[in-house]
């Protein structure tokens, strides 16, 4: 009798995990709304009905300026002014429209904490390419191992959900989101004394997605993108060099992942690089998964698609990324200095992972909400294995109009009971910050071309 019980449990588990993959593609008729009432993204087309969310007709494209010779863009709207500001003073008049970490932020810095409110702008969009090729998702693309892998994603960098039925595919719609092609960028990363004090740690990224990649070993059909980071600066983690492979379905195939130490002249295999792995020189302040606000498989929660809201969010942060100003003046005590912020009110999709028995991880819960026109998480809630809000994750999203490209000017991690936070993704102080759409081959992402990449 138990053996029967068993067996018929089993046989139920896999009809779910068989219909959690069938319900992930939907019927030509809803997805007929990409072209409705929908953008092609999945986004509501519609503004809200007070006025204070505009409609979406497009957002900002290349035809508004050029990139300038340093890789950098013009602020749009530089001569924009808060509408309100919101402070320790008055946030619980905004208490529905904030997360609960971006709370604990008035309670924790009263007197420097703030976030100054501007009129909505709903600047993101993607390649015309690109759009098309979220069409044809809607209706063909599955997920597999009850959410844990993509079937037939076939365009790269397109949204496998514009019309998301739970909450993984809209994780799946974060991780896998269209950023360019081809990026390299030289940025920095920051970890702030509680007195402010920093040492900045300059990287020079590349994300290269497998479908702008030279194929010469025929082994990129569970390949999402090769990432390669080389430590420039301070002198003694320079020439330190990372190399990830990142795979589509991690839990088939894990991702891979090598370092090089510039001091031994060693490559090893690096499978820490992955969940909370230590984050690259982040003195604890990060794990692995916390890099792009969230990455990697999604295999150690269960995620809840809670639904949409309004939200506060960092939206089109052209003065934070802005050259003008220094890493100095961005990087202060506590948090970074709130006047060059600036928020936005957005519709934002609320997803709840939470840790699944027996698995393990520092973070029992996260909170995230993601944009609704580009699907980037924009603020993720961390929480511990206490239940206690532990970090705050908030993305400073903005959109490379030139090539259609919504990415971050920063993002930040500030942990409430450390008292000191992280920046990542600064370039301000940088001859050239991005770089898209360069060449390259697979044979610039083995392990045996790292130790040309970590040369000082």
């Amino acid at each position: 009798m138990n053996m029967h019980k068993k067996l018929i449990g089993a046989g139920a588990m896999a009809l779910t995990l068989m219909s959690a993959s069938v319900m992930a593609a939907v019927s030509p008729e809803e997805a007929a709304r990409l072209n409705k009432d929908l953008t092609p993204l999945g986004a509501e087309r519609a503004g809200n009905a007070d006025g204070t969310i505009p409609e979406w007709t497009g957002g900002l494209t290349k035809a508004y300026a050029p990139f300038d010779e340093n890789g950098s863009l013009a602020d749009p709207f530089a001569d924009e002014k808060p509408l309100f500001t919101i402070t320790a003073q008055n946030y619980e008049q905004y208490a529905d429209k904030l997360s609960e970490g971006q709370k604990a932020m008035f309670k924790l810095y009263p007197e420097t904490y703030s976030m100054p409110v501007y009129p909505t702008h709903r600047t993101a969009t993607v390649p015309q390419e690109v759009q098309e090729q979220t069409f044809a998702n809607a209706t063909s693309v599955d997920t597999v191992r009850g959410g844990n892998g993509l079937k037939n994603y076939k365009h790269i960098g397109s949204t496998p959900f514009p019309i998301p039925q739970a909450g993984v595919e809209a994780v799946w719609n974060h991780t896998v989101r269209y950023r360019g092609g081809s990026t390299k960028r030289t940025i920095i990363q920051a970890t702030p004394t509680t007195s402010g004090s920093f040492s900045a740690v300059k990287f020079q990224d590349e994300f290269t997605f497998s479908d702008k990649v030279t194929d010469f070993d025929g082994n990129l059909n569970n390949l999402l993108f090769y990432f390669k980071q080389r430590v420039l600066e301070p002198a003694r983690l320079a020439g330190n060099v990372l190399l990830v492979h990142e795979t589509i379905d991690q839990v088939e195939q894990p991702r891979m992942a090598w370092v090089y130490n510039a001091g031994q002249r060693r490559v090893r295999r690096a499978p820490q690089v992955a969940y909370d792995g230590p984050g690259t020189a982040s003195d604890g302040l990060r794990t692995s998964d916390n890099f792009d606000m969230y990455n990697g498989a999604p295999d150690r929660y269960d995620w809840k698609l809670v639904g949409k809201k309004e939200m506060y969010i960092p939206y089109n942060s052209y003065n934070l990324y802005s050259n003008e100003h220094t890493y100095e003046d961005i990087i202060k005590a506590g948090h970074i200095d709130p006047q060059y912020t600036r928020y936005e009110l957005h519709r934002v999709w609320e997803v709840v992972g939470t840790l699944k028995e027996g698995e393990r991880h520092i973070y029992a819960k996260r909170v995230m909400f993601l944009d609704e026109d580009s699907w980037q998480a924009s603020v993720i809630d961390h929480f511990d294995g206490r239940g206690q809000l532990w970090r705050v994750a908030q993305a400073y999203n903005m959109h490379f109009y030139p090539i259609g490209t919504p990415w971050y000017a920063a993002e930040t991690l500030n942990d409430l009971l450390a008292g000191r936070y992280l920046v990542l993704g600064l370039q301000n102080e940088e001859k050239i910050g991005y770089q898209f759409g360069f060449e390259a081959t697979t044979k610039d992402y083995t392990p045996a071309a790292l130790r040309r990449s970590g040369v000082r």
